[in-house]
């Protein structure tokens, strides 16, 4: 069940400098008619509770002015300011740097800290993670990003731009299931874009709640992507009883032109939905 429940957050490093963190930044319901009621930081917020059940998902833009950027580096780790001054465009640079101190500043208000306090471990095939939790995964695809946290267990998220060029090119042929191949290639020509990409993040989404990075291949299992068809893993090579262990939610979104789902194993979870919304005031 997805839950219509947005919020907007206004980021820290959008104020002067010399103002102490977080004390004047606010949250502020963008739906339901709540009228825009701001709440301050220090406030006592119920709905940054990762409740049980519960999966929030984030999205935002990675598109920001470089003197925010700059902000935001501050509460980068070394490594991470090291790996973005790896890339070689600067617009790839900054979208690194904002999507980071976004995942960062995101985690810290669930764990009621600061965003450079935060240390990550990694798993074999680099999955960050905290030792106390929460559980979160992102993903990101040119300027869009989501970002999913809960506290019921491993997670994973994938978006796509709605992008026709896919379906056109071979790639299902290369990397689905022939199962999956089928039912794409059985769809009008005009269904089969959007059906490939409903496809290949519900399996993205699945392999990363694993945490299988590259080592699981995406033709050894079968996920739904016809029009119309609920969310879910259908076959799995290695085990007949693990589809029926995970649960997939379609996030997409037509107006904002991405495709995008999330996968956590569990029977009885919900999605709360949120978007940060840039702001140029000062605080």
């Amino acid at each position: 069940m997805r839950v219509a429940s947005g919020t907007r957050l206004r980021e820290p490093w959008m104020m002067q400098p010399s103002a102490p963190r977080y004390c004047c930044g606010g949250l502020a319901s963008n739906r339901e008619g709540a009228g825009g009621q701001a709440l301050a930081w220090e406030d006592p917020v119920r709905s940054w509770a990762l409740s049980e059940g519960e999966v929030h998902v984030w999205r935002t833009s990675l598109e920001r002015p470089a003197e925010t950027v700059r902000r935001m580096r501050s509460v980068l780790a070394r490594d991470e300011q090291r790996r973005a001054d790896r890339f070689r465009f600067e617009r790839d640079r900054s979208r690194y740097i904002v999507g980071r101190a976004l995942l960062r500043t995101l985690l810290a208000r669930y764990l009621q800290t600061e965003p450079g306090e935060l240390e990550f471990e990694y798993g074999e095939f680099r999955k960050p993670a905290l030792r106390d939790g929460p559980w979160f995964n992102v993903s990101h695809s040119g300027p869009i990003a989501l970002y999913a946290f809960t506290s019921a267990g491993e997670i994973g998220i994938d978006v796509e731009l709605d992008n026709a060029d896919f379906a056109r090119e071979r790639i299902a042929e290369q990397f689905f299931s022939p199962a999956e191949v089928s039912v794409l290639r059985s769809l009008p020509p005009e269904a089969q874009p959007r059906a490939f990409l409903t496809c290949w993040t519900r399996k993205e989404a699945f392999i990363k709640a694993r945490g299988d990075g590259l080592s699981l291949a995406l033709n050894s299992f079968d996920v739904t992507l016809g029009p119309g068809a609920p969310a879910a893993p259908l076959r799995t090579a290695w085990c007949s009883e693990e589809p029926r262990q995970w649960r997939l939610r379609d996030l997409s979104d037509d107006g904002a032109g991405y495709i995008a789902a999330v996968a956590l194993r569990g029977e009885r979870w919900r999605i709360v939905e949120r978007h940060t919304a840039w702001t140029s005031e000062a605080a």
